[in-house]
């Protein structure tokens, strides 16, 4: 049976979770020559949710800091799960279902970098 952990986090962050999880399932499947790409999708992945819950325990410029990091990671992610399919490393469905997520939390860090646009 599946146990839901306590949420006390943003919105965005459950959503970056979500991706990374997903792309950790994916990248522990691929083959030995394109490990090093794995580990990089998975370094990617596990820093975005770690750096929006960082800097949504901050304040001021540091929370900027984080949230610009995540930012940038989900990018970082989106274009390793990308190399990955296309070399035939991953599944399709999957991987699409993480880029999506990994778009939503972008859309969703941006707003959070750029309130007042």
């Amino acid at each position: 049976m599946h146990q839901t952990l306590p949420n006390n986090h943003l919105i965005v962050t459950s959503k970056a979770l979500e991706a990374a999880g997903i792309t950790i399932s994916l990248v522990k499947k691929v083959p030995a020559p394109l490990k090093s790409l794995a580990d990089q999708a998975l370094r990617a992945a596990a820093s975005v949710p770690a750096n929006l819950a960082e800097g949504h325990g901050r304040s001021g410029r540091d929370r900027l800091y984080h949230w610009r990091i995540a930012y940038g990671s989900a990018n970082e992610a989106d274009v390793f799960l990308r190399l990955l399919v296309t070399a035939g490393a991953i599944e399709r469905k999957p991987a699409e279902t993480a880029l999506d997520l990994f778009d939503q939390v972008r859309a969703m860090t941006w707003c959070l970098l750029h309130p007042k646009l």
